[in-house]
């Protein structure tokens, strides 16, 4: 036993040296940052002026072809989004990366508007039909067909390493979360749990990505709703020390925070990389798996869709991330010696900030139904990069293996497959930013035709009524 812990020790080391290259300020850090302003640019800044556009489209009906609705094929992105990334991602970028890694964690979210912006449009306009009706896109597809033959290679490594990646960010931490978090609030047993999530999920996979579109489209607003709402009252209630959370989190975001007591301080470089790291867990914009969901819209508009493609980082970490982080901060909970693991943090934040015991209420079912629908989320990623390398007769055999593994994460502790999620995290969005460096004249030019063709109907809906007045 002794020789199998050094060797998982040993693992997740060399693991944490390659993902903290990968994650490095000489690779990832410029490239995601860069890639996101450079998108920002090229568009003129449109998506931060379109944010009302993109709600009142994501309420339209829209006709096309595809498999579920714009609204299914985003709640089924955001269902992988608002995972344990918004509960127990923030609070480790914050007990590793001090305060400051928040506002990190917000720049990746406002330059991954454009990311995801762009990984949408995308997805749609090169997007493919399976023989059994499956539509099929993200960035392998819009590598192959949107770059040619010679970048089939690039195509292939995102489809690899996707395939393998959804078993860590995807399935063993959201499962491992979840029974960790009910073990330690309730008392409910890790085998207990694993059973039941094994049954949960493998009931909803077995339906494919239209039963996981229903499920996300009912699940995933409810909670995101409900856990925004009572943050609100959690700052209404101490709207006293919400100043200095605030205070705290661009102080820390351009200077190490000291030494206290004994323990040591944290630098700079530490609050940029986890905030960096926490803010892709959590939005995955730049990743190259929001497009996968988006790709099976029913929409003949790419643009359209990718309006609500940008919404994804918006929501996720400008809102929901944003109201975990000042609990957090409000509750001042960090320094407590007792809390051990992130989950810990964000639960023991909760009940301080809240009244009796019913923040550890809030968190558990929070995080239950967060996570759960990240590991339905992620289920459609990683069968759609497997389609990808086999062919769609895999789809079955992946999604039996996907369901097999969460009891896995349930009951293992997981200090690996939180190094590996963020190694293979960086890994799939290498090939994906390099796509989208090279395709945004694509996405710049059709967002250019679409705002033409809009001011146009516009104009022609307005000549009437002025013909009318003149009259």
């Amino acid at each position: 036993m002794s020789q199998e812990m050094t060797f998982m020790q040993q693992l997740t080391a060399y693991t944490d040296t390659i993902g903290g290259f990968v994650w490095s300020s000489y690779l990832l850090q410029p490239l995601l940052l860069g890639t996101g302003a450079f998108l920002m640019i090229g568009l003129g800044f449109m998506p931060l002026r379109n944010i009302a556009r993109a709600i009142r489209i994501l309420f339209q009906k829209t006709e096309g072809k595809g498999e579920i609705s714009p609204w299914q094929a985003m709640m089924t992105s955001m269902a992988a989004t608002v995972g344990t990334g918004n509960i127990v991602g923030v609070a480790t970028a914050i007990l590793i990366g001090g305060p400051g890694a928040v506002f990190w964690m917000w720049c990746t979210a406002l330059v991954g508007m454009a990311t995801k912006f762009c990984e949408a449009t995308l997805a749609v306009k090169y997007r493919e039909v399976t023989p059994n009706g499956s539509y099929v896109g993200g960035p392998m597809y819009y590598i192959k067909n949107g770059l040619g033959p010679k970048w089939a290679w690039m195509a292939m490594t995102f489809a690899i390493f996707g395939a393998i990646a959804c078993f860590g960010p995807g399935n063993m931490t959201q499962a491992h979360a979840i029974a960790t978090n009910l073990e330690s609030s309730f008392g409910i047993s890790k085998v207990a749990t694993s059973i039941v999530l094994f049954l949960l999920v493998g009931s909803v996979l077995i339906g494919g990505v239209k039963r996981i579109g229903a499920v996300a489209g009912k699940i995933v607003p409810f909670m995101g709703i409900m856990y925004i709402l009572f943050g609100i009252w959690v700052l209404v209630l101490h709207h006293d020390r919400v100043p200095g959370a605030f205070m705290q989190i661009f102080q820390y975001a351009f200077q190490p925070v000291a030494a206290a007591g004994g323990a040591a301080g944290i630098a700079l470089s530490k609050a940029i990389q986890m905030g960096i790291a926490r803010g892709l867990f959590s939005n995955e914009a730049g990743l190259g798996t929001a497009p996968i969901a988006h790709a099976t819209a029913q929409t003949d508009c790419p643009v359209r869709q990718g309006f609500l493609g940008m919404l994804d980082p918006f929501l996720d970490t400008i809102v929901i991330c944003t109201v975990t982080a000042m609990i957090i901060l409000i509750a001042g909970e960090v320094g407590n010696v007792e809390i051990h693991n992130a989950s810990l943090l964000t639960a023991k934040s909760f009940e301080t900030a809240l009244p009796g015991t019913f923040g550890k209420f809030v968190v558990s079912g929070s995080l239950l139904f967060f996570a759960f629908t990240t590991i339905l989320g992620w289920a459609v990623y990683g069968e759609r990069c497997a389609m990808y390398i086999f062919g769609y007769k895999v789809s079955l055999p992946y999604r039996i293996l996907f369901t097999c593994i969460v009891p896995v994460g349930a009951l293992n502790e997981l200090a690996f497959a939180w190094s590996f999620s963020d190694l293979f995290n960086g890994l799939m969005a290498l090939p994906n930013l390099v796509a989208l460096l090279l395709l945004s004249p694509v996405v710049f030019r059709l967002t250019k035709e679409y705002f033409a063709k809009l001011e146009k109907e516009e104009a022609a809906t307005a000549a009437p009524a002025t013909k009318a007045e003149q009259a």
